[in-house]
């Protein structure tokens, strides 16, 4: 099955609601490519790894979560962002980029699969008037630190970055995939037990310690793997297409 480039992006921008989420670069078509698409590579970051792979599938798209064109980012395309966009353009390969819409989405966004994968409820954005809020909070069973530690390390198939426990047992949890650790103050004021994000501060440390609450960065790219991946599979129901999720390893 195919679907025109143009469908597909209406779709997907509807979907994501990308009107009304204010964000820190352009979300939908950030290259344009093929008119027609048939074939789809998913994957967190459009790094030249996945791009080349991409290429080598005869991929017609590829759709990511980190993509281009950032606030404050240089604006000439040269060295590393050139050979990027030319490898894109000579193979005339669309890249769709979903920043914080994917992160924010309640059913295929990357707080939500994080969620489902983990087991916890989730009760809603911390802010719900908000439609580009990223904290969310929820709740599990009762859980100490050390088991809720060694979950999220089996899970996610890796070591935690940084791991700050509490006495008490963990029922409130908030979270925010990605690089969200500048949400734990507002975290802990919400009066939660545990707050989980993908990286850590200096600082973070400190707040867990002083506000009692207990602190996991369990890696950027690995909270934020879910969200592109259950998007595809999603796209691949909706439309017919030949969707591949495609993991390059980041440890960070």
């Amino acid at each position: 099955m195919t679907v025109s480039r143009d469908e597909l992006l209406a779709y997907l921008n509807e979907q994501l609601n990308v009107a009304n989420i204010r964000d820190f670069c352009p979300n939908g078509l950030q290259v344009q490519g093929k008119a027609s698409i048939q074939k789809v590579v998913t994957g967190v970051t459009a790094s030249q790894a996945l791009i080349d792979h991409a290429i080598e599938q005869q991929a017609d798209a590829l759709l990511v979560h980190h993509g281009y064109f950032w606030k404050n980012e240089a604006a000439p395309i040269v060295g590393m962002k050139q050979r990027r966009i030319k490898a894109l353009l000579a193979n005339d390969v669309n890249l769709f980029a979903y920043h914080l819409p994917l992160d924010v989405h309640p059913r295929w966004g990357n707080n939500a699969q994080l969620a489902a994968l983990m087991n916890w409820q989730v009760a809603g954005p911390a802010e719900p008037h908000d439609p580009a809020c990223a904290l969310m909070l929820g709740h599990c069973d009762a859980i100490a630190s050390d088991e809720l530690a060694q979950q999220l390390q089996q899970r996610l198939e890796r070591e935690l970055s940084c791991y700050v426990p509490v006495q008490r047992p963990i029922k409130r949890l908030a979270w925010c995939t990605g690089g969200g650790q500048g949400f734990i103050d507002q975290a802990a004021a919400l009066g939660v037990d545990a707050f989980i994000t993908g990286e850590v501060s200096e600082q973070t440390v400190h707040s867990a310690r002083e506000q009692d609450i207990a602190f996991f960065a369990a890696g950027h790219h690995d909270t934020e793997r879910y969200g592109a991946k259950a998007l595809g599979e999603h796209l691949q129901q909706q439309f017919g297409l030949d969707v591949q999720f495609v993991d390059m390893d980041n440890p960070a």
